[in-house]
């Protein structure tokens, strides 16, 4: 299970890798939050300013095409 998304108006991008439980997050750099499960393993990676820190063609795929 993977799944993106993009929230326009918070300028924030979520990958979700697995449907396991996020019982921990932790800010490992500026603007980037890991969300990790009871083992401590990632479950998803959260992309905050998402505007200036991913290119428009991963924000917006559709625009790109």
């Amino acid at each position: 299970m993977m799944n993106w998304r993009y929230d326009h108006e918070a300028d924030a991008a979520y990958l979700r890798l697995t449907d396991a439980k996020v019982v921990e997050s932790d800010e490992v750099a500026d603007d980037i939050v890991i969300d990790l499960d009871a083992d401590n393993k990632i479950v998803g990676i959260e992309v905050l300013h998402a505007s200036r820190r991913l290119a428009d063609s991963i924000l917006h795929p559709a625009a790109a095409e």
